[in-house]
This record gives structure tokens, C-alpha cells and sequence, in this order.
């Protein structure tokens, strides 16, 4: 199986732990194992685990935990995974083979712009559109799911944009989805990252046809654990463990005891709480930033989640403009090729404020620069 480089991952890898700052980031500012002690975990059983092999499919206990956030979901239609990313990995090599469509959203975390392609799989990308508030190009979205997809993607909330769907767009894809016999693949890992706006509502349970991911990393915080899990029919995760098995196994145990005490409900509701404290308070930072630049950037303000997807007024390909802010500034953010959407930039909102203040001031430096180049 030959797959392509995943472009925006190599690059961050590359250089996110050498720059002084790293704005490329999409969720927010860690929690500490100390703050989780407060929330229940006890960290001296920790001290005292024997690190054998945990259950790999995710144990039963941290199933139960998951489906209470799951109305109607049973533990084995749960599977616990290492990341959203490899939840969604799983599910492509279960779902996909040579010949199958997949239609996917872009802008957007570019995974399963490789992953199916690497498969034999044709990928139908449909754009979404900032001037629609982010909705689907609904014209596109009819020619990407047609008779031969086999799984549609999606993220929700949007990742990088922010967005989140109304219930009447969510609906039409859903019947989109079922009229072709498609997969909705639903990751919804910023599900609980809202900013101002009640809490996002979740594709699952709207048709037997939709499978959702999610996981640790954004909107509880807790990215380091590397916390997936998968929620689809019976079959579906029952043929996603069978691929498991031939790839990492299961999860760690430490990972899996501190995922049940981080999705308990009252934990779950601190930690987004937590998460949405951040966003509101650094957002006005981030609305300053941009109207400072006389509209040469422009934004539509996220609803939920750590991002700012930013557009700028200049025919420079994002990648340069990336380039000259790392080379000079030694700060790392995303260009929008890399998300499928030249002529944006993707910048971080989840750090503590002095550093995101810094953070822009840097890029502000290079973006100044590109102004005056633009405007001759």
C-alpha cells in the first residue's frame, strides 16, 4: 500500500518542537495529570499499575463510560482507539476498497484526502463556502455522493473553519447519504469546543448509516493520552477491531484509565468549560489582531474549536507566506494549501494568552510585509 506524504502532519512534526512558537496547534493548552488528581484520577493506583497490556478494543469500563454520551449505543459499538486519527484510519481500511468513491468536505484536516486514494479509492472532494457561512456547495455535495460512494467525511465542528452545520443542512446530508447507501463518517472531535454558542448537535443516532469519531484531544484538552474511539453498528466496529489487531494493538493502559475518568459527566463538563474559557478569552485577542490589519485579513469568527482560519488579501501562495513567518519569526502555522484552500492561513486560538498575543505579533510582522508587497 503506497500512500502521499500527508503534507500539514510532516511539516508540523518537522518543526513544531524547534520553533519558539508553535501557532499551528488545533486544540487547546494541555491539562495536567495534577488537574485530572482534582477531577478523580488517582494517581497513586497509577504509581502502582503493572504496565501489562490493556484491553484492546478499550476496556469495559471506559466502553460503558462512552456510551452514556452515545444515546442508544451499546459497548460493542464502541472501540476505543489511539486518537481520533487512528479511529478514523481504522474505519477507511475496514469500510474501503478498490473502486469505492468517498466524498469529502474541504477545506479540512486533509487525512482522508490520502488515506483512500492509498486504498484504490476515489476521492469526490465538495467545498464549502465562507460566502454560505461555511454550508456545503450543495450543488457539489449532490455530484461528490453518488451511486458509488461508499463513505462520506465530515468534520463537525468544522476543523478549520470553525463552523457548525444547522440542523436542516445536517439533515440534508444525512438523506443524501441514506438515498445512496453511503457511510457518514462524522468526526466530531470539537464537539464540547464551543465558544459562545450552545453546545453542537452530535450526527449520531439521525441514521443507521452514521459513524461517529472523536476523542481526547480537543475540546477535553488532553491530547497527550492519545484517546480515540469509534461508534457505529456492531458490524462496523467489530470490523474495525479485526484491523486494529494488525496495527497498534489497543491502547495503553494508563491512556485508558485516565480516559474514564476525563468522560465521566461532571469531569467532561468541567473540561469543556475549561476549553471554552480559553477560546472566549483569547478570541477578542484574535478579533484585534485582524481588524489592526485594515482588511488585508479577513475572518468569519469560529464557533467552536481552537482555530482561525484566515484569508488574506494577496496572490503569494500560502506555503511562502508560511515559510518567511517560520524562517523569520520562528513561529510555525498552518498554510491553507495544506487544509485544500490556497490563500488562507491557519493559526492557533487555544494557548495562554501571552503567548498567542506574542504569537500574532510575529506573524503580524511578516503579514505588514506582505501588505505592503501586495499593495506595491
Amino acid at each position: 500500500m503506497k500512500i502521499e506524504q500527508f503534507e500539514m502532519e510532516r511539516m508540523q512534526s518537522t518543526w513544531e518542537n524547534l520553533v519558539e512558537f508553535d501557532m499551528s496547534e488545533s486544540g487547546v493548552r494541555p491539562v495536567s495529570l495534577r488537574e485530572l488528581g482534582e477531577m478523580g484520577l488517582d494517581l497513586e493506583a497509577l504509581l502502582e499499575m503493572p504496565l501489562g497490556y490493556s484491553q484492546s478494543n478499550g476496556t469495559p469500563g471506559l466502553r460503558e463510560e462512552l456510551t452514556r454520551i452515545y444515546p442508544g449505543a451499546t459497548v460493542d459499538m464502541v472501540e476505543v482507539t489511539n486518537g481520533t486519527s487512528e479511529a478514523n484510519y481504522l474505519l477507511a481500511l475496514a469500510l474501503l476498497r478498490e473502486g469505492d468513491e468517498v466524498a469529502f468536505e474541504v477545506p479540512n484536516y486533509m487525512q482522508y484526502g490520502g488515506v483512500p486514494r492509498s486504498l484504490g479509492a476515489k476521492v469526490n472532494p465538495f467545498r464549502l463556502r465562507m460566502d454560505r457561512d461555511w454550508e456545503p456547495d450543495w450543488a457539489e455535495f449532490e455530484q461528490a455522493v453518488n451511486e458509488r460512494t461508499r463513505l462520506v467525511y465530515i468534520s463537525h465542528p468544522h476543523n478549520p473553519t470553525g463552523s457548525v452545520l444547522s440542523l436542516e443542512a445536517m439533515q440534508r446530508i444525512v438523506r443524501r447519504c441514506e438515498e445512496v447507501g453511503a457511510y457518514l463518517l462524522a468526526d466530531e472531535v470539537y464537539l464540547g469546543a464551543e465558544i459562545s454558542r450552545e453546545r453542537t448537535r452530535s450526527f449520531w443516532g439521525m441514521s443507521d448509516r452514521v459513524i461517529v469519531t472523536s476523542g481526547l484531544s480537543k475540546a477535553y484538552g488532553i491530547p497527550g493520552v492519545r484517546i480515540g474511539w469509534i461508534v457505529g453498528s456492531e458490524a462496523v466496529v467489530a470490523a474495525c477491531w479485526s484491523q486494529h489487531d494488525y496495527i497498534t494493538i489497543g491502547p495503553n493502559k494508563i491512556s485508558d484509565a485516565v480516559a474514564r475518568v476525563a468522560v465521566r459527566p461532571e469531569n467532561r463538563e468541567k473540561l469543556y468549560a475549561r476549553t471554552r474559557a480559553i477560546l472566549q478569552h483569547n478570541l477578542p485577542l484574535m478579533r484585534q489582531w485582524v481588524a489592526s490589519f485594515e482588511g488585508f485579513l479577513t475572518f468569519r469568527e469560529p464557533q467552536a474549536g481552537a482555530l482561525c482560519l484566515l484569508r488574506y488579501a494577496s496572490a503569494t501562495p500560502s506555503i511562502e507566506i508560511a515559510e518567511r513567518v517560520r524562517v523569520n519569526q520562528s513561529v510555525l502555522i498552518v498554510p491553507g494549501s495544506q487544509l485544500g484552500l490556497e490563500g488562507y492561513l491557519r493559526v492557533w486560538l487555544g494557548g495562554k494568552p501571552e503567548y498567542v498575543s506574542e504569537g500574532l505579533r510575529r506573524i503580524g510582522v511578516e503579514l505588514l510585509a506582505e501588505k505592503e508587497r501586495a499593495n506595491g
